[in-house]
């Protein structure tokens, strides 16, 4: 009984958030970009203020990763994405001709339902936030159950200084009481516009189901090519740093190894020389034993630690310092769960004969649950590069860069964000690296430029020039066609007005 009530309150609390969150919008709508950057502004110097506490309550609550790392990610938010917003224009008037007209305006979408990992909770509720508010949309959060403390103090901090700034009360909200029924009626709601979903694989389906727009920052899944021509110590060093950043939880962080045959022996080496452990058999097999249920559901308490832990664990030992664990495999199988994602610091380790066989294992490892949305190449050969950018199913190609950092546009030109679209090979409706130009809409102006008439006199112009035992009934049968749809659109107008 105790179950039912709950699940009913928070469906209560969900369609009040949503309906509060849509009058608040409509006072927010009236905002112009400045003002709407200066809450924006206020939000983000906030929060960096409190950076420190955040990251310290994220990871004692959790217990995923490391509490340092997650430091790092709010500091980013606060600064590098704080940086990209400056100067952005999303609503109002965007692009104007040279005689002022303007033509096209940036129009919020109302409403977003916003859905974040418990892998990132603190970052990406500020993300979310800064970017609703840039974009000129009211944001109504639910919160991740195993997340909740450090999510509302988060935006306990956002709503007061973003209230303090100016910002409508309602446009920043959150679903305290948050459950799965909860979550999807406010996803449902009419007043919902559309649904930012990041990291909660179990809510995808009812999100998809909602009807709304989805924008969905699906899992990484992709894997990093070391091809002969790499300077393979860099490379080496870039996914060893990516891979263990965070105990391996970034979304966006190797997920395997494929390495070219000529340069195995010495990638294996440079592996080991930056503190990874290459598995046998049998430790192989007692480490995929702790990561999923016989089930294959996901073991939560085996996410974000790291590799010594794990491996003790999986109950084998690892020399101290080991920051990585590679498993050696040769297929893609529906039965091998190192074909999943692996928020560890786990590598599988792929070997190819060349770069052609490597592309199609990427492509193999990709579309295995096609939900991989990065793939990182280390090379130095042109074509290379541009063949794997070509032919492979992922939303973003990285090159020579550690997968962690530069899919969230921090070694690289991306925009930065914490929500990496996979829209081409999985859920969601874009594969941008989210900004706040995915939570508006463009409003086209079209200004005439010829009458009607000038149009009829075209076209039987154009029709003259036909042959001559068609021309005229071509020209003829075109201008009555124009005239009758003309002649209904005309009527159409005038029957919607007198209703």
């Amino acid at each position: 009984m105790m179950i039912a009530d709950k699940d009913l309150l928070s469906m209560q609390y969900a369609r009040i958030l949503a309906e509060n969150a849509r009058e608040a919008q409509k006072k927010l709508s009236s905002f112009s970009q400045e003002s709407l950057d200066g809450i924006v502004e206020r939000v983000a110097e906030t929060m960096e203020g409190h950076a420190a506490e955040l990251a310290t309550l994220s990871f004692e609550e959790t217990d995923y990763g490391r509490q340092e790392d997650k430091l790092v990610e709010i500091l980013f938010v606060c600064r590098e994405v704080r940086r990209a917003l400056r100067g952005m224009r999303c609503v109002g008037a965007l692009k104007t001709d040279a005689k002022g007209n303007v033509l096209e305006v940036g129009v919020p979408r109302g409403v977003i339902a916003a859905l974040c990992p418990s892998t990132s909770p603190v970052s990406t509720t500020i993300y979310k936030s800064l970017l609703a508010i840039k974009s000129g949309n009211a944001i109504v959060f639910s919160l991740h159950p195993r997340a909740t403390r450090c999510m509302a103090r988060t935006l306990d901090l956002i709503i007061a200084a973003a209230e303090s700034a100016g910002l409508p009360e309602g446009c920043v909200s959150y679903l305290e009481l948050s459950t799965k029924s909860g979550t999807t009626e406010l996803m449902r709601h009419p007043a919902t516009s559309l649904v930012l979903l990041t990291g909660v694989s179990g809510m995808v389906a009812a999100a998809e189901a909602s009807g709304k727009p989805l924008i969905c920052g699906g899992t990484g899944n992709g894997p990093a090519f070391i091809e002969r021509s790499a300077d393979v110590r860099q490379a080496v060093r870039d996914i060893v740093f990516s891979k263990t950043f965070d105990c391996g939880i970034a979304p966006s962080a190797e997920q395997c190894v494929v390495v070219d045959a000529c340069i195995a022996e010495q990638t294996r080496r440079a592996f080991e020389e930056e503190g990874a452990c290459f598995l046998g058999e049998r430790e192989t097999h007692a480490l995929a034993e702790v990561l999923f249920h016989h089930d294959g559901r996901r073991r939560r308490d085996m996410l974000g630690i790291d590799a010594v832990s794990l491996a003790r664990r999986a109950g084998f030992d690892v020399p101290a310092g080991t920051k990585l664990l590679i498993a050696e495999r040769k297929y893609v199988s529906d039965a091998d769960v190192y074909n999943r994602e692996l928020l560890a610091p786990v590598l599988p380790w792929y070997v190819e004969d060349d770069w052609m066989h490597a592309c199609e294992k990427c492509i193999e490892l990709l579309l295995f649950d096609r939900t991989g949305h990065t793939l990182v190449i280390h090379s130095r050969d042109a074509e290379v590069i541009r063949q794997f950018a070509l032919k492979k199913p992922v939303a973003r190609l990285l090159v020579n860069t550690p997968a962690a950092l530069g899919g969230m546009g921090a070694t690289t030109e991306l925009f930065p964000a914490l929500t990496l679209g996979s829209g081409l090979a999985g859920h969601g409706m874009t594969s941008d690296n989210v900004s706040p130009m995915n939570l508006v809409y463009i409003r086209r102006v079209g200004y005439g430029v010829r009458s009607v008439d000038e149009l009829f006199h075209d076209i039987k112009g154009r029709s003259d020039a036909a042959p001559a035992a068609h021309s005229d009934q071509v020209a003829e049968d075109r201008l009555d066609t124009l005239r009758q749809l003309l002649q209904e659109a005309i009527r159409a107008i005038s029957d919607t007005e007198q209703k």
